[in-house]
């Protein structure tokens, strides 16, 4: 027997521990796989909720199932007008796709929550018509009343039931009241007592809750009609036979109260996994919007030229670990291997080191795959930044190519090019206390003539050329190591430090590098 009667209404709840497990011990083949992504659009795509995109479109891609793009735009106040694109737009560029959703449609739309309300209205008063739920007209200054009240005793805020010890004839009394005050209510779902809900948790493993720590009835239908979310969601994942749940583990405390949904309409719950939260990796602390020590949303990663197979190589990391020690994977090596028992129950710390260090593994990469793109985004970067004209000719759209191609290996992300490559762009005019320590020797001066009087003579301004010409003072000054390229460098680039040094040279220019070599010999 999976059913027992709540003692104060005389309605049917699915109670039953043994019918629970059953329901819940279902494997992946006895129903179809269909898993969901849900956002709000109250803003743009963070980090967390990336990861929760990540997580359900691999769990759907492993077991050929199919992923649902659903938009939860209730919270009407709190929605910003580009919302809903932006969430599209950074989920496209980090490589999910989805196969329903209000851009492509399916048999279980609409896909939007603001286009379903009638679905909603029509469920919520089948709640109200057979005692699972009803009309609450306390105010919000009664309701912060009790809360003080219950504070002053020493309890947790809860609701308290406002037609307790109510006959209906007395209750109905109090509705009436309340109506010709023209005050208009909220629905309430009225939780059971004496209740413990339980579920077999993807991630967590077996989780109880006691009703009575829930907060007493909570709301599911708002003063202005519009539903809640824990009523919503619901109906939506029923509706749209959703059989997984893969979400965040701040939704934990909301599980019991969907669960007791469920269970008032007698509807089969989905499968739940709850991932464990993600903290910042240097303070320890959880990753929260309000954290400015780390970048929050996708688009900001996307302006700094970090690579997107980058990103979901990074996010999928993040609370997931894969068999064996690699840490650089495919898309399809992702899919291939995904499996939701290998969700870590603990913590996932965001480095940001670490996303620096794996995207300069996709940058080098991408240097020797499709360096046309690396490119177009390192000149993006040089443009917005100042450093190159916008609409460059093609001369120096050459110059640019190679210059980005000298600091591949080391750059993060692109963004870096223009920081990185300040030599270009920033002219120095003397030589700072550590330069001059390093052209004090007495072998710096003939070098640097040898050098300066080769350049000028040079047929050919190449790297290979001014390789030769290097070896070749090498061999007149008898001079090598350190004493010999240090002093070069300084004197062609006015820095003692950067990439290769013929390349470098090249790209400075010959009439840059005489220049620089007048400001040093007038300094020594």
């Amino acid at each position: 027997n999976c059913t027992r009667t709540h003692p104060s209404f005389a309605l049917l709840w699915y109670t039953s521990s043994a019918c629970l497990q059953k329901m819940e011990a279902k494997t992946l083949a006895d129903r179809p796989i269909r898993v969901r992504y849900a956002p709000s659009p109250t803003g743009h795509l963070h980090i967390g909720n990336a990861r929760t995109a990540l997580f359900n479109y691999l769990f759907a891609r492993h077991n050929k199932g199919t992923l649902v793009l659903r938009i939860e735009d209730t919270d009407t106040k709190r929605n910003v007008a580009d919302g809903e694109k932006s969430q599209m737009d950074n989920l496209h560029w980090l490589g999910i796709d989805w196969d329903e959703g209000p851009d492509k449609g399916g048999d279980f739309g609409p896909y939007r929550q603001s286009e379903r309300k009638d679905i909603y209205d029509k469920l919520i008063k089948q709640l109200v018509d057979k005692g699972f739920a009803y009309e609450s007209y306390r105010t919000e200054e009664e309701l912060k009343a009790d809360r003080e009240a219950q504070k002053a005793r020493h309890e947790m805020p809860h609701y308290e039931y406002e037609y307790e010890g109510m006959s209906e004839a007395e209750k109905a009394d109090a509705i009436a009241a309340a109506k010709a005050k023209g005050l208009q209510p909220v629905i309430r779902f009225h939780i059971p007592t004496d209740k413990t809900y339980e579920w077999n948790d993807i991630v967590k493993g077996k989780i109880s809750i006691d009703a009575n720590t829930l907060g007493g009835d909570f709301v599911i239908q708002k003063r202005d009609g519009m539903p809640t979310y824990n009523f919503a969601v619901v109906v939506d994942d029923h509706l749209m036979e959703i059989s997984h749940v893969l979400r965040g583990d701040d939704h934990i405390a909301n599980t019991p109260k969907q669960l007791a949904i469920y269970d008032a309409f007698g509807w089969e719950p989905p499968i739940f996994g709850h991932m464990t939260l993600i903290i910042n990796g240097a303070t320890g602390k959880k990753l929260s919007k309000r954290d400015e020590t780390v970048l929050q949303f996708i688009e900001q990663y996307r302006e700094l030229g970090y690579l997107p197979d980058a990103m979901f190589n990074f996010i999928t990391l993040l609370g997931w670990s894969p068999v064996g020690e690699d840490e650089i994977f495919t898309k399809k090596e992702f899919i291939k291997q995904f499996d939701p028992k290998r969700l870590s129950k603990s913590p996932a710390r965001f480095d940001q080191k670490k996303l620096e260090w794996v995207n300069n593994q996709y940058i080098k990469a991408k240097q020797k795959t499709n360096p046309n793109e690396l490119m177009s985004l390192s000149l993006a970067n040089l443009i917005e930044d100042g450093k190159i004209q916008s609409d460059p000719d093609p001369k120096t759209i050459e110059w640019a190519r190679q210059l980005i191609s000298l600091y591949t290996d080391q750059m993060s992300y692109t963004a870096q090019i223009s920081k990185l490559a300040d030599i270009f762009f920033d002219k120095a005019t003397d030589l700072t206390d550590d330069e001059r320590k390093e052209l004090a020797d007495d072998n710096a001066k003939p070098v640097i003539e040898a050098f300066a009087k080769k350049i000028r003579a040079l047929d050919t301004f190449d790297a290979y050329s001014i390789g030769h010409i290097v070896n070749e003072v090498k061999q007149e000054t008898q001079v090598k190591g350190r004493k010999l390229y240090m002093p070069i460098r300084i004197a062609a680039t006015l820095r003692m430090h950067g990439p290769q040094l013929a390349e470098t040279i090249e790209l400075m220019g010959r009439d840059q590098v005489l220049k620089n070599v007048e400001i040093v010999t007038s300094q020594l």
